[in-house]
């Protein structure tokens, strides 16, 4: 006797890859990088499926003006250790804007993402943008705003309030 299952598994090949754009100067890095690592993962999408590759792509622009909440800036350190004795190599927050402003993004998107071979693969389609430019322009990619800051949230009240307001009259 065979029996069907209601449920379809999401395949690679099925899936058709959506592309995003995300303002960096307008959020915080901790929340922006989780939503951006749900994108990369699929988890906004119905088809979700932990084994497959569902997730989008995701561009990042502006990543130099990102801002981080508390003492962050002050008391955050970055460290990875080269393999050799006595190899441990730290930089503080600011020193690692100077240098490598999109690797600040990638390290907080990564560190979310599976520690698997798909967890890298879905890391691929993040493209960070240390300027307002990019070059992703043939893609079409949607604007993805998700108010982190709050000021962003603020405004983004007063908007939905001046909307409501104006449906009422």
């Amino acid at each position: 006797m065979t029996t069907t299952c209601a449920t379809t598994c999401a395949t690679t090949q099925r899936s058709e890859a959506q592309w995003f754009v995300v303002d960096a100067s307008q959020e915080v890095l901790g929340r922006m990088a989780t939503r951006i690592a749900r994108i990369l993962q699929g988890k906004h999408k119905p088809t979700y499926t932990p084994h497959a590759d569902t997730g989008d792509f995701v561009v990042v622009v502006n990543a130099e003006k990102v801002q981080v909440t508390g003492r962050k800036a002050q008391d955050k350190v970055y460290r990875h250790y080269t393999g050799n004795h006595g190899g441990l190599i730290e930089q503080d927050y600011s020193r690692m804007l100077e240098r490598h402003p999109t690797d600040i993004v990638k390290l907080a998107v990564r560190r979310m993402l599976p520690k698997t071979n798909l967890g890298r693969h879905m890391l691929t389609k993040l493209k960070l943008f240390a300027g307002p430019t990019h070059t992703h322009h043939a893609q079409d990619p949607a604007p993805l705003a998700f108010h982190t800051t709050r000021d962003a949230r603020k405004a983004k009240r007063a908007n939905s309030a001046k909307n409501v307001n104006a449906a009422k009259a």
